[in-house]
Protein backbone atom coordinates (compact mmCIF):
# COMPACT_ATOMS: atom_id res chain seq x y z
CA UNK A 1 0.00 0.00 0.00
CA UNK A 2 1.43 3.36 -0.98
CA UNK A 3 0.76 6.59 0.79
CA UNK A 4 -2.09 8.69 -0.63
CA UNK A 5 -0.57 12.01 -1.67
CA UNK A 6 -3.82 13.69 -2.74
CA UNK A 7 -3.50 17.32 -1.65
CA UNK A 8 -6.00 19.95 -0.67
CA UNK A 9 -5.29 23.54 -1.62
CA UNK A 10 -6.69 25.72 1.17
CA UNK A 11 -8.65 28.68 -0.17
CA UNK A 12 -8.79 30.31 3.26
CA UNK A 13 -6.60 30.33 6.36
CA UNK A 14 -5.30 26.83 7.18
CA UNK A 15 -7.41 24.44 9.22
CA UNK A 16 -5.66 21.96 11.50
CA UNK A 17 -7.16 18.97 13.28
CA UNK A 18 -5.08 18.40 16.43
CA UNK A 19 -5.37 15.47 18.86
CA UNK A 20 -3.87 14.82 22.26
CA UNK A 21 -5.15 12.39 24.88
CA UNK A 22 -2.90 12.74 27.91
CA UNK A 23 -1.93 15.43 30.42
CA UNK A 24 1.66 15.73 29.18
CA UNK A 25 0.43 15.97 25.59
CA UNK A 26 -2.00 18.67 26.71
CA UNK A 27 0.89 20.70 28.12
CA UNK A 28 3.02 20.35 25.00
CA UNK A 29 0.03 20.81 22.70
CA UNK A 30 -0.95 24.07 24.39
CA UNK A 31 2.56 25.47 23.88
CA UNK A 32 2.43 24.40 20.23
CA UNK A 33 -0.98 26.02 19.70
CA UNK A 34 0.31 29.28 21.16
CA UNK A 35 3.27 29.24 18.76
CA UNK A 36 1.05 28.48 15.77
CA UNK A 37 -1.44 31.25 16.58
CA UNK A 38 1.28 33.77 17.38
CA UNK A 39 2.68 33.18 13.88
CA UNK A 40 -0.69 33.10 12.14
CA UNK A 41 -3.73 34.07 14.26
CA UNK A 42 -6.08 33.14 11.39
CA UNK A 43 -5.31 29.41 11.69
CA UNK A 44 -8.28 27.32 12.83
CA UNK A 45 -7.40 24.46 15.20
CA UNK A 46 -10.06 21.89 16.07
CA UNK A 47 -9.96 18.46 17.70
CA UNK A 48 -9.33 16.97 21.12
CA UNK A 49 -7.06 17.97 23.99
CA UNK A 50 -7.00 18.82 27.66
CA UNK A 51 -7.87 21.99 29.48
CA UNK A 52 -4.61 23.73 28.59
CA UNK A 53 -5.06 23.14 24.85
CA UNK A 54 -8.65 24.30 25.00
CA UNK A 55 -7.57 27.45 26.82
CA UNK A 56 -4.79 28.05 24.28
CA UNK A 57 -7.20 28.13 21.33
CA UNK A 58 -8.25 24.57 20.49
CA UNK A 59 -11.89 24.24 19.53
CA UNK A 60 -13.15 20.81 20.48
CA UNK A 61 -13.62 18.54 23.48
CA UNK A 62 -11.73 17.62 26.63
CA UNK A 63 -9.68 14.40 26.62
CA UNK A 64 -9.26 14.17 30.41
CA UNK A 65 -11.74 11.34 30.94
CA UNK A 66 -9.96 8.99 28.50
CA UNK A 67 -6.42 9.58 29.73
CA UNK A 68 -5.58 6.04 30.85
CA UNK A 69 -2.67 3.60 30.57
CA UNK A 70 -2.62 -0.21 30.67
CA UNK A 71 -4.80 -2.81 28.93
CA UNK A 72 -7.28 -3.27 31.77
CA UNK A 73 -7.57 0.47 32.31
CA UNK A 74 -8.17 1.08 28.59
CA UNK A 75 -10.85 -1.62 28.48
CA UNK A 76 -12.72 0.11 31.29
CA UNK A 77 -12.81 3.28 29.22
CA UNK A 78 -13.26 1.60 25.85
CA UNK A 79 -16.74 2.99 25.22
CA UNK A 80 -15.64 6.58 25.87
CA UNK A 81 -12.47 6.15 23.81
CA UNK A 82 -14.39 4.70 20.87
CA UNK A 83 -16.96 7.52 21.05
CA UNK A 84 -14.18 10.12 21.02
CA UNK A 85 -12.54 8.43 18.04
CA UNK A 86 -15.79 8.34 16.08
CA UNK A 87 -16.50 11.98 16.85
CA UNK A 88 -13.08 13.00 15.57
CA UNK A 89 -13.41 10.77 12.52
CA UNK A 90 -16.71 12.43 11.66
CA UNK A 91 -15.07 15.83 12.07
CA UNK A 92 -12.27 14.78 9.72
CA UNK A 93 -14.71 13.60 7.05
CA UNK A 94 -17.12 16.53 7.23
CA UNK A 95 -14.68 19.44 7.32
CA UNK A 96 -11.88 20.36 4.95
CA UNK A 97 -8.68 20.12 7.02
CA UNK A 98 -5.28 20.95 5.58
CA UNK A 99 -3.30 19.01 8.18
CA UNK A 100 -3.75 16.56 11.05
CA UNK A 101 -1.37 17.09 13.98
CA UNK A 102 -1.12 14.19 16.41
CA UNK A 103 0.56 14.46 19.81
CA UNK A 104 1.79 11.29 21.53
CA UNK A 105 -1.17 9.02 22.62
CA UNK A 106 0.04 6.37 20.13
CA UNK A 107 -2.57 3.61 19.95
CA UNK A 108 -5.39 6.09 19.40
CA UNK A 109 -3.42 8.47 17.21
CA UNK A 110 -1.82 5.92 14.89
CA UNK A 111 -5.23 4.49 14.16
CA UNK A 112 -6.49 7.98 13.46
CA UNK A 113 -3.50 8.66 11.19
CA UNK A 114 -4.64 5.70 9.10
CA UNK A 115 -8.05 7.35 8.71
CA UNK A 116 -6.39 10.58 7.57
CA UNK A 117 -4.26 8.59 5.13
CA UNK A 118 -7.37 7.18 3.51
CA UNK A 119 -8.74 10.70 3.00
CA UNK A 120 -5.47 12.13 1.69
CA UNK A 121 -5.03 14.56 4.61
CA UNK A 122 -1.33 15.01 5.52
CA UNK A 123 -0.31 13.92 9.02
CA UNK A 124 2.35 15.44 11.25
CA UNK A 125 3.11 13.48 14.41
CA UNK A 126 4.66 15.43 17.30
CA UNK A 127 6.39 13.41 20.04
CA UNK A 128 7.07 9.98 18.62
CA UNK A 129 5.61 6.81 20.15
CA UNK A 130 8.26 5.22 22.36
CA UNK A 131 9.32 2.56 19.88
CA UNK A 132 12.75 2.52 21.51
CA UNK A 133 11.13 1.03 24.61
CA UNK A 134 8.61 -1.43 23.23
CA UNK A 135 6.81 -2.61 20.09
CA UNK A 136 9.58 -1.63 17.69
CA UNK A 137 7.49 -3.09 14.90
CA UNK A 138 5.46 0.14 15.01
CA UNK A 139 8.27 1.90 13.13
CA UNK A 140 6.91 0.53 9.84
CA UNK A 141 3.35 1.41 10.77
CA UNK A 142 4.35 4.98 11.67
CA UNK A 143 6.27 5.35 8.41
CA UNK A 144 3.25 4.11 6.48
CA UNK A 145 0.66 6.53 7.89
CA UNK A 146 2.67 9.63 8.87
CA UNK A 147 4.06 12.33 6.55
CA UNK A 148 6.30 14.12 9.04
CA UNK A 149 7.53 12.92 12.43
CA UNK A 150 8.88 15.33 15.04
CA UNK A 151 10.93 13.58 17.72
CA UNK A 152 11.98 14.98 21.08
CA UNK A 153 15.02 12.81 21.82
CA UNK A 154 18.04 12.97 19.48
CA UNK A 155 18.54 9.19 19.47
CA UNK A 156 15.05 8.67 18.00
CA UNK A 157 16.06 9.88 14.52
CA UNK A 158 18.29 6.84 14.06
CA UNK A 159 15.36 4.48 14.73
CA UNK A 160 13.73 5.48 11.43
CA UNK A 161 16.86 5.40 9.26
CA UNK A 162 15.63 2.39 7.27
CA UNK A 163 12.35 4.06 6.30
CA UNK A 164 11.46 6.90 3.94
CA UNK A 165 9.78 8.84 6.73
CA UNK A 166 10.75 12.51 7.12
CA UNK A 167 11.99 12.69 10.73
CA UNK A 168 13.20 15.81 12.53
CA UNK A 169 14.59 16.31 16.04
CA UNK A 170 13.02 19.48 17.44
CA UNK A 171 14.24 19.28 21.03
CA UNK A 172 12.21 18.33 24.07
CA UNK A 173 9.42 20.76 25.05
CA UNK A 174 10.22 20.34 28.73
CA UNK A 175 13.62 21.90 28.15
CA UNK A 176 11.84 25.21 27.54
CA UNK A 177 9.16 24.98 30.24
CA UNK A 178 11.23 23.95 33.26
CA UNK A 179 13.10 27.24 33.67
CA UNK A 180 11.78 29.24 36.61
CA UNK A 181 14.96 31.16 37.36
CA UNK A 182 14.58 30.60 41.10
CA UNK A 183 16.86 29.09 43.71
CA UNK A 184 15.46 26.35 45.93
CA UNK A 185 15.27 28.81 48.82
CA UNK A 186 13.36 31.35 46.71
CA UNK A 187 10.92 28.70 45.53
CA UNK A 188 10.34 27.54 49.10
CA UNK A 189 9.63 31.12 50.14
CA UNK A 190 7.00 31.44 47.38
CA UNK A 191 5.36 28.29 48.73
CA UNK A 192 5.42 29.63 52.29
CA UNK A 193 7.97 27.05 53.46
CA UNK A 194 10.98 27.77 55.67
CA UNK A 195 14.08 27.50 53.49
CA UNK A 196 15.84 25.50 56.22
CA UNK A 197 13.19 22.77 56.12
CA UNK A 198 13.67 19.64 54.03
CA UNK A 199 11.03 19.55 51.30
CA UNK A 200 9.90 16.16 49.97
CA UNK A 201 7.63 16.26 46.91
CA UNK A 202 5.20 13.48 46.02
CA UNK A 203 3.90 13.18 42.45
CA UNK A 204 1.56 10.18 42.15
CA UNK A 205 0.59 10.74 38.51
CA UNK A 206 -2.07 12.47 36.45
CA UNK A 207 -4.40 9.51 35.93
CA UNK A 208 -7.03 8.46 38.46
CA UNK A 209 -5.98 4.79 38.45
CA UNK A 210 -2.34 5.72 39.04
CA UNK A 211 -3.22 7.91 41.99
CA UNK A 212 -5.44 5.23 43.51
CA UNK A 213 -2.59 2.70 43.32
CA UNK A 214 0.36 4.88 44.26
CA UNK A 215 -0.62 7.75 46.53
CA UNK A 216 -0.98 5.85 49.79
CA UNK A 217 2.34 3.94 49.68
CA UNK A 218 4.14 7.07 48.48
CA UNK A 219 2.77 9.15 51.35
CA UNK A 220 3.43 6.39 53.88
CA UNK A 221 7.04 6.10 52.69
CA UNK A 222 7.47 9.86 52.89
CA UNK A 223 6.08 9.90 56.41
CA UNK A 224 8.52 7.16 57.43
CA UNK A 225 11.29 9.36 56.06
CA UNK A 226 10.05 12.29 58.13
CA UNK A 227 9.53 10.30 61.32
CA UNK A 228 12.74 8.29 61.12
CA UNK A 229 15.35 10.42 59.36
CA UNK A 230 14.39 14.09 59.00
CA UNK A 231 11.83 15.38 61.46
CA UNK A 232 11.86 18.84 59.87
CA UNK A 233 10.61 17.45 56.54
CA UNK A 234 7.67 19.15 54.86
CA UNK A 235 5.78 16.79 52.53
CA UNK A 236 4.28 18.58 49.53
CA UNK A 237 1.76 17.05 47.14
CA UNK A 238 1.29 18.91 43.83
CA UNK A 239 -2.02 17.59 42.52
CA UNK A 240 -2.47 17.23 38.75
CA UNK A 241 -5.31 19.23 37.23
CA UNK A 242 -6.96 16.00 36.08
CA UNK A 243 -7.37 14.70 39.65
CA UNK A 244 -10.30 15.68 41.87
CA UNK A 245 -9.76 17.01 45.39
CA UNK A 246 -12.36 14.53 46.62
CA UNK A 247 -10.23 11.59 45.46
CA UNK A 248 -7.10 12.95 47.14
CA UNK A 249 -8.82 13.52 50.47
CA UNK A 250 -10.59 10.16 50.36
CA UNK A 251 -7.26 8.40 49.90
CA UNK A 252 -5.37 10.43 52.50
CA UNK A 253 -8.01 10.72 55.21
CA UNK A 254 -6.70 12.33 58.39
CA UNK A 255 -3.14 12.27 57.06
CA UNK A 256 -4.09 15.07 54.64
CA UNK A 257 -3.70 17.64 57.40
CA UNK A 258 0.01 16.79 57.73
CA UNK A 259 0.73 17.35 54.03
CA UNK A 260 0.93 20.56 52.04
CA UNK A 261 -1.40 20.02 49.09
CA UNK A 262 -1.03 22.46 46.17
CA UNK A 263 -2.53 22.90 42.71
CA UNK A 264 -1.06 24.59 39.64
CA UNK A 265 2.32 24.80 41.38
CA UNK A 266 4.02 21.59 40.30
CA UNK A 267 7.10 23.25 38.82
CA UNK A 268 7.45 25.57 41.80
CA UNK A 269 7.26 22.54 44.10
CA UNK A 270 9.88 20.65 42.06
CA UNK A 271 12.12 23.71 41.99
CA UNK A 272 11.85 23.97 45.78
CA UNK A 273 12.03 20.24 46.59
CA UNK A 274 15.15 18.66 48.05
CA UNK A 275 13.99 15.16 47.16
CA UNK A 276 10.97 13.51 45.55
CA UNK A 277 8.95 10.35 44.95
CA UNK A 278 7.53 10.37 41.41
CA UNK A 279 5.28 8.11 39.36
CA UNK A 280 6.99 6.94 36.19
CA UNK A 281 6.15 9.15 33.23
CA UNK A 282 6.74 12.70 32.05
CA UNK A 283 6.90 13.97 35.64
CA UNK A 284 10.16 12.08 36.18
CA UNK A 285 11.79 14.07 33.40
CA UNK A 286 10.36 17.32 34.76
CA UNK A 287 11.79 16.44 38.16
CA UNK A 288 15.14 15.59 36.60
CA UNK A 289 15.34 18.92 34.78
CA UNK A 290 15.02 20.65 38.15
CA UNK A 291 17.90 18.41 39.29
CA UNK A 292 15.82 17.03 42.14
CA UNK A 293 16.93 13.54 43.25
CA UNK A 294 13.97 11.15 43.14
CA UNK A 295 12.68 7.65 43.64
CA UNK A 296 10.66 6.53 40.61
CA UNK A 297 7.67 4.27 41.29
CA UNK A 298 5.54 2.41 38.76
CA UNK A 299 2.51 0.19 39.12
CA UNK A 300 -0.14 -1.17 36.75
CA UNK A 301 -2.90 -3.70 37.26
CA UNK A 302 -1.34 -7.22 37.42
CA UNK A 303 -2.68 -8.16 33.97
CA UNK A 304 -1.50 -4.92 32.34
CA UNK A 305 1.94 -5.25 33.93
CA UNK A 306 2.28 -8.88 32.79
CA UNK A 307 1.47 -7.95 29.21
CA UNK A 308 3.71 -4.87 29.28
CA UNK A 309 6.63 -6.83 30.72
CA UNK A 310 6.47 -9.16 27.71
CA UNK A 311 6.57 -6.25 25.27
CA UNK A 312 9.05 -3.85 26.86
CA UNK A 313 12.54 -4.20 25.41
CA UNK A 314 14.52 -2.07 27.88
CA UNK A 315 15.69 -2.76 31.41
CA UNK A 316 14.50 0.47 32.99
CA UNK A 317 11.24 2.47 32.94
CA UNK A 318 12.27 5.93 34.17
CA UNK A 319 12.92 8.54 31.48
CA UNK A 320 15.94 10.04 33.32
CA UNK A 321 17.58 6.61 33.41
CA UNK A 322 16.70 5.88 29.78
CA UNK A 323 18.13 9.18 28.54
CA UNK A 324 21.24 8.87 30.70
CA UNK A 325 21.83 5.34 29.42
CA UNK A 326 22.27 4.08 32.97
CA UNK A 327 20.35 3.95 36.23
CA UNK A 328 21.04 7.29 37.90
CA UNK A 329 17.95 7.26 40.14
CA UNK A 330 16.27 4.25 41.80
CA UNK A 331 13.13 2.59 40.47
CA UNK A 332 10.52 0.56 42.35
CA UNK A 333 8.11 -1.52 40.27
CA UNK A 334 4.81 -3.24 41.10
CA UNK A 335 5.16 -5.24 44.36
CA UNK A 336 8.31 -3.29 45.20
CA UNK A 337 6.21 -0.16 45.71
CA UNK A 338 5.86 -0.33 49.49
CA UNK A 339 6.29 2.36 52.17
CA UNK A 340 9.33 0.53 53.53
CA UNK A 341 11.07 0.33 50.15
CA UNK A 342 10.30 3.95 49.34
CA UNK A 343 11.72 5.02 52.72
CA UNK A 344 14.81 2.86 52.15
CA UNK A 345 15.53 4.41 48.73
CA UNK A 346 14.86 7.95 49.98
CA UNK A 347 17.33 7.37 52.80
CA UNK A 348 20.00 6.18 50.35
CA UNK A 349 19.39 9.19 48.12
CA UNK A 350 19.72 11.58 51.01
CA UNK A 351 23.18 10.33 51.85
CA UNK A 352 25.34 13.41 51.19
CA UNK A 353 27.83 11.81 48.80
CA UNK A 354 25.17 9.94 46.85
CA UNK A 355 22.91 12.99 46.75
CA UNK A 356 25.64 15.12 45.17
CA UNK A 357 26.40 12.47 42.54
CA UNK A 358 22.72 12.07 41.61
CA UNK A 359 22.27 15.82 41.22
CA UNK A 360 25.36 15.97 39.03
CA UNK A 361 24.02 13.19 36.78
CA UNK A 362 20.61 14.84 36.53
CA UNK A 363 22.26 18.13 35.58
CA UNK A 364 23.76 16.52 32.49
CA UNK A 365 20.38 15.56 31.02
CA UNK A 366 19.28 19.01 29.88
CA UNK A 367 22.07 19.33 27.30
CA UNK A 368 20.76 16.16 25.62
CA UNK A 369 17.29 17.60 25.10
CA UNK A 370 17.95 20.53 22.76
CA UNK A 371 18.10 24.27 23.23
CA UNK A 372 14.63 24.78 24.62
CA UNK A 373 12.74 25.78 21.46
CA UNK A 374 10.76 22.61 20.69
CA UNK A 375 7.38 24.33 20.30
CA UNK A 376 8.80 26.96 17.97
CA UNK A 377 10.59 24.31 15.91
CA UNK A 378 7.44 22.19 15.75
CA UNK A 379 5.31 25.16 14.65
CA UNK A 380 7.86 25.95 11.94
CA UNK A 381 7.68 22.35 10.69
CA UNK A 382 3.88 22.58 10.58
CA UNK A 383 3.89 25.73 8.47
CA UNK A 384 6.52 24.24 6.16
CA UNK A 385 4.30 21.22 5.59
CA UNK A 386 1.27 23.42 5.05
CA UNK A 387 3.18 25.52 2.52
CA UNK A 388 4.33 22.43 0.63
CA UNK A 389 0.79 21.15 0.51
CA UNK A 390 -0.57 24.51 -0.64
CA UNK A 391 2.01 24.84 -3.40
CA UNK A 392 1.17 21.40 -4.74
CA UNK A 393 4.37 19.66 -3.71
CA UNK A 394 4.47 16.23 -2.16
CA UNK A 395 4.44 16.31 1.62
CA UNK A 396 6.94 13.43 1.74
CA UNK A 397 8.79 11.30 -0.77
CA UNK A 398 6.61 8.42 -2.08
CA UNK A 399 6.74 5.37 0.15
CA UNK A 400 7.24 1.89 -1.21
CA UNK A 401 4.84 -0.90 -0.38
CA UNK A 402 4.95 -1.60 3.35
CA UNK A 403 3.12 -4.09 5.52
CA UNK A 404 2.47 -3.86 9.23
Amino acid sequence: MTKNTTEKIPTTAPKILMISGELSGDLHGSALIKEILSTCPEVTIKGMGGKKMLAAGLSGFDSSSISVVGLVEVLKKYGEIKAAFNTLKKLLTTEDFDLVVLIDYPDFNLRFASEALGLGVPVLYYISPQVWAWRKGRVKEIARVVDKLLVVFPFEVELYKNTDLDVEFVGHPLAETTHLGLSSAEAKKKLGIDENKTLLAILPGSRTEEVKRLLRPMVAGAMLFRETLKEDTVIILPVASSIDDELIHSLLGEVASTIKIVRDKTYLALNAADIAVVASGTATLETALFETPMVIVYSLSPISFFISSKLVEIDTVGLPNIIAGKKIVPELLQSEVTPENIFKELSKLFDKENYTEVRSNLGKLREKLGEGSASKNAAKAIFTLLDKNKSGKETTPPLSEQTL
